[in-house]
């Protein structure tokens, strides 16, 4: 049976219109295009939303379209985003129509599969980006130059993981520096098992550090050492697309916090006021958590106490936002103890990138801290060597951080030519302050 070019368009537009893709991609129909001379004013104007990526080596592998500098020139923007999870990275690309295209608007998701490396992942994004660029091309007098070529059966999307979605990691670091009148030794190790799926999710990690710095004073040697150790796990239910449930488990010591044992448990509840599967595009999450903590002291406290028993609550509210001008999110968090309301803490952060000019990005972020909540000061307070070697954790009223950059990419990103002679030839500079 002969096949007429309008079917098959039909069934590329039918193809790339799918909600979602298995957690890996099968890159088994291919796109081919040549591009007549005079064509290329045709090609749908692209502007690609892809940080990090070599733009002259996607614009090679997809010829049916232009990628223009700025979305002002774009008929098409596209958008890569995603975030982290232990199956793997989860992303989106998000088509929106611009100019003639307006209001032709379509999502493609991506799972890369545990243990991908950055380039299996970018080459399974670009497989997917071209595909959804076709729909554009499609509409254009380009439409007669595609083809599409089905080479193997679809795979199924369920995943025979042998490892049952369990990722680990282990680490170890060792830090050593040294002068004629000083030494210092600095490790660290931990080791995490993690297993996320879409119904449930569980994080557990351990986790040590010693620090030694040793000073040579000539008649005399001074020895400062500091330790601590510690275990986090977290578990969630995911109960629908706005609300879930879990609880946090955690243990700790620490000479810097004077603390020789802590346990802390935690039930709490979660409402995102925008669906779960717009995370990678926007997020409003309410977190609500209350449970008891039991903290054996090092040292006694400035509240003459060496071991208690105490229930906390908090409140977290997290909003977050990807948009082609940039990117921004705030979190604020309340906390008390329920024993004393006025033992508590307010922590408010944000984050911002701005997209200020064709490839010139602007960055900022912070944060603050409002802290009424130091229960473990010891009571015999810090000596001078505690205070200019931070061994010990002091009193204070606040916490502040701050972070400014620039960051600008700039040369051609019309090119058609890949030439890997003398590295990739991409030029660019960072400004940090």
């Amino acid at each position: 049976m002969k096949i007429t070019r309008i079917a098959v368009v039909a069934a590329v537009s039918a193809l790339i219109t799918a909600p979602a893709l298995s957690t890996a991609y099968p890159a088994d129909i291919q796109t081919e295009s040549v591009m007549p001379g005079g064509a290329a004013g045709a090609a749908p104007k692209v502007f690609l939303d892809w940080p990090g990526v070599d733009m002259a080596l996607i614009a090679s592998d997809i010829p049916f379209a232009v990628f223009v500098d700025s979305p002002e020139e774009a008929q098409v923007l596209a958008a890569v985003t995603f975030r982290e999870s232990d199956g793997g990275r989860e992303f989106r690309l998000a088509f929106s129509g611009r100019k003639n295209f307006l209001g032709d608007e379509n999502i493609l998701h991506y799972t890369s599969p545990p243990g991908a490396t950055d380039e299996d992942a970018r080459k399974d994004l670009a497989g997917l980006l071209k595909l959804g660029l076709v729909r554009y091309a499609a509409k254009t007098p380009l439409a007669k130059n595609l083809t599409v070529r089905f080479q193997d059966q679809v795979k199924p999307t369920s995943v025979a993981d042998p490892w049952d979605f369990w990722v680990f990691n282990l680490s170890a670091n060792m830090f050593l520096m040294g002068e004629t009148l000083y030494k210092s030794t600095m490790s660290h190790g931990s080791l995490s098992a993690n297993r996320v799926t879409p119904g449930f999710k569980l994080r557990t990690s351990v986790r040590g550090n010693i620090n030694t710095t040793r000073f040579d004073f000539g008649e005399s040697i001074y020895k400062s050492t500091s330790s601590g150790t510690g275990f986090s796990g977290l578990g969630v239910k995911s109960l629908s697309e706005h609300w879930s449930a879990g609880a946090f488990l955690s243990t700790q010591s620490s000479t810097y916090s004077n603390i020789k044992f802590g346990l802390s448990a935690a039930p709490a509840v979660e409402f995102n006021v925008f669906p779960y599967s717009e995370s990678t595009q926007r997020q409003l999450r309410i977190l609500y958590r209350i449970g008891v903590t039991r903290t054996v002291y090092a040292e006694e406290t400035i509240y003459l106490k060496t071991s208690e028993t105490l229930f906390r609550e908090s409140l977290e509210l997290s909003f977050e936002i990807k948009r082609p001008w940039g990117t921004a999110g705030i979190e604020i968090e309340g906390s008390h103890y329920l024993h004393d309301f006025s033992k508590n803490r307010i922590d408010i952060s944000l984050a911002t990138s701005l997209r200020i000019w064709k490839g010139l990005n602007f960055r900022v972020s912070g944060g603050y801290s409002r802290v009424r909540d130091q229960l473990a000061l010891p009571r015999g307070g810090a000596s001078y060597e505690d205070v200019l070697l931070r061994r010990k954790q002091l009193a204070t009223g606040y916490n502040t951080y701050a972070s400014v950059g620039l960051n600008f990419t700039f040369g051609s990103t019309k090119s058609q030519v890949v030439n890997p002679r003398f590295g990739s030839g991409s030029r660019g500079f960072s400004i940090s302050m």
